[in-house]
């Protein structure tokens, strides 16, 4: 049997650290709001990974991604590590919106649970990240993935570090 064509991808992305200067001026939700609006590129990861971000509320952040086949695992399905990654990134940002200018974040940890398959023609997901408790020293937050139907296929819960400085 011969093997499938090659396929490739080329992934293009801009210097991440103006944008990263840029938010030590804004408050998180501030800052989420101008990538939304495009006056700052995406990051990297976004490009990558092909999510983008929908929408930035106190408390509340939502991206989209279409999975492709280049998301893939050996099963045929896609790899858990895009819903993994994309959770992390809305827990993430709900987290960030609730933060004042010159504060950030890091994961302490982040828990998944994988409902349903993704693949690649899924279409796109939808992926909702919300804070269950703010702090000052650890933030909560949980999020899901849903399809255009609005079935969740993964949920997680996340635990937040408050960096001050």
């Amino acid at each position: 049997m011969a093997p499938d064509a090659a396929r490739s991808r080329s992934i293009t992305w801009d210097d991440p650290k103006p944008p990263l200067a840029a938010s030590r001026d804004l408050d998180g939700l501030a800052y989420l709001r101008e990538l939304l609006a495009g006056t700052y590129p995406p990051p990297p990861i976004s490009r990558l990974m092909n999510f983008w971000i929908v929408s930035a509320e106190p408390g509340e952040a939502v991206f989209e991604c279409e999975p492709g086949e280049y998301h893939d695992n050996p099963l045929g399905m896609v790899h858990g590590g895009l819903a993994c990654t994309l959770l992390d990134t809305v827990v993430g940002c709900a987290a960030q919106t609730t933060l004042p200018k010159g504060v950030g974040y890091t994961s302490i940890d982040l828990n998944v649970s994988y409902l349903r398959p993704i693949t690649s023609t899924s279409g796109v997901i939808r992926a909702t990240g919300r804070v269950v408790k703010g702090g000052q020293r650890v933030i909560f937050a949980e999020g899901v993935i849903e399809d255009a139907a609005g079935r969740p296929l993964a949920t997680a819960t996340s635990s937040l570090m408050v960096i001050k400085g």
